[in-house]
């Protein structure tokens, strides 16, 4: 084992050994992000009800916590946290153990901005480790996300014993529902370096609203079971952004009963329908430009469709500039700038539907 090796890993147990800090269950302060209950796992996306109605993958992905945050406030000059995962596949290939298997604090400054703290190294599936110390004394609001592409069965904090620790502030007067988002991959959180950074997170930031993350990595098809259970949710705003698993046959199929099938839910509550990204290689491979025509134009023709017959509160946010050139691990799943590129584009549009939202509920 080498120095740097050495000193990593007593960076990452320092905690253990500090009998100074005590801890509390994520679950019992301010927790986003999960939209059922009644689970199977303490940190599943999908209600236990759904195992063997959704597609198995569907169901196999659900079991990463991706989106899942706790929002907290203490004055600990010190925060630690300790979390088992549920598997040792700690990264991917093209996507670090950082975003796959860590955590990621966050913190509101004085004027109200969420600003990055700290991301420990995961090395292993029982992970303690001093996130921050040395931080001026006062009491302030964090923000803690929980792995992107694998599962906890437990995750606590850590303060300084004789620190305060509890729930974040209740969120303002109609900023309490949350946005739902429904997709592939790139929703998932793949590959963003940090489980803070998929544009979900960053849009629930600037925002100032809960986000649940129901990005299905590779399986994001407009599935008909997954419109039945987004239909069970209370959201302020439903984004559909598939495209980057379907190809135009299948839009063309499941579009329109799909949103109809959402509606006949949820009557009222603004749907986005999201075209998909360009692979960044695009331009220069006529099959990926055929690709990606196919499938835009059949969402479009559903979305008019849609509109013809009167279904309501719908939108519509082209996909051509969600990624540029240099935004991507592998022309496809955006680094961390292509998610700020993508937040960019999206807050606009989720501003808008957001304002229209509270205008008709009020």
């Amino acid at each position: 084992m080498n120095c740097i090796t050495v000193l990593a890993a007593f960076a990452l147990t320092a905690a253990t050994e500090d009998p100074e800090f005590s801890w509390t269950d994520v679950r019992e302060l301010a927790f986003e992000g999960q939209g059922w209950t009644e689970v199977r796992s303490p940190f599943d996306r999908l209600p236990r009800k759904a195992e063997g109605v959704v597609r198995d993958p569907v169901w196999k992905l659900s079991r990463d916590s991706a989106g899942m945050c706790a929002r907290f406030v203490t004055d600990s000059t010190s925060i630690a946290c300790r979390w088992s995962l549920r598997s040792d596949g700690l990264s991917m290939p093209h996507m670090p153990a950082t975003g796959v298997s860590g955590v990621d604090l966050y913190v509101r400054d004085v004027e109200g901005t969420w600003r990055w703290l700290a991301c420990p190294r995961p090395t292993r599936k029982e992970m303690t480790a001093t996130l921050i110390s040395d931080l001026p004394e006062g009491t302030r609001e964090y923000r803690l996300y929980l792995p992107l592409y694998n599962g906890v069965s437990s995750c606590e904090i850590g303060v300084l014993e004789g620190s305060k620790i509890g729930p974040g502030p209740d969120h303002p007067r109609g900023l309490s529902l949350p946005i739902v988002f429904y997709g592939t991959s790139i929703t998932h959180g793949g590959c963003a370096s940090r489980p803070g950074m998929p544009h979900p997170a960053i849009l629930g930031r600037r925002l100032d609203r809960p986000v649940i993350n129901l990005g299905f990595s590779g399986n994001g098809t407009m599935d008909m079971e997954i419109a039945d259970l987004l239909g069970e949710l209370e959201p302020a705003v439903y984004v559909v952004d598939c495209l980057p698993n379907m190809n135009g046959a299948q839009v063309s199929e499941r579009v329109v009963p799909f949103v109809k099938r959402l509606r006949r839910h949820r009557p009222d509550t603004p749907i986005l329908l999201v075209e998909d990204r360009s692979f960044s290689n695009s331009f220069l491979q006529p099959s990926r430009q055929r690709h990606h025509a196919a499938s835009r134009a059949a969402l479009k023709a559903g979305f008019e469709a849609l509109q013809r017959e009167g279904v309501p509160h719908l939108q519509y946010l082209e996909g051509a500039e969600l990624l540029g050139n240099e935004d991507t691990v592998d022309g496809s799943h955006p680094s961390d700038l292509g998610f700020v590129r993508q937040a960019d584009l999206f807050f606009p549009v989720l501003q808008e539907l957001l304002e229209g939202s509270e205008q008709r509920t009020h």
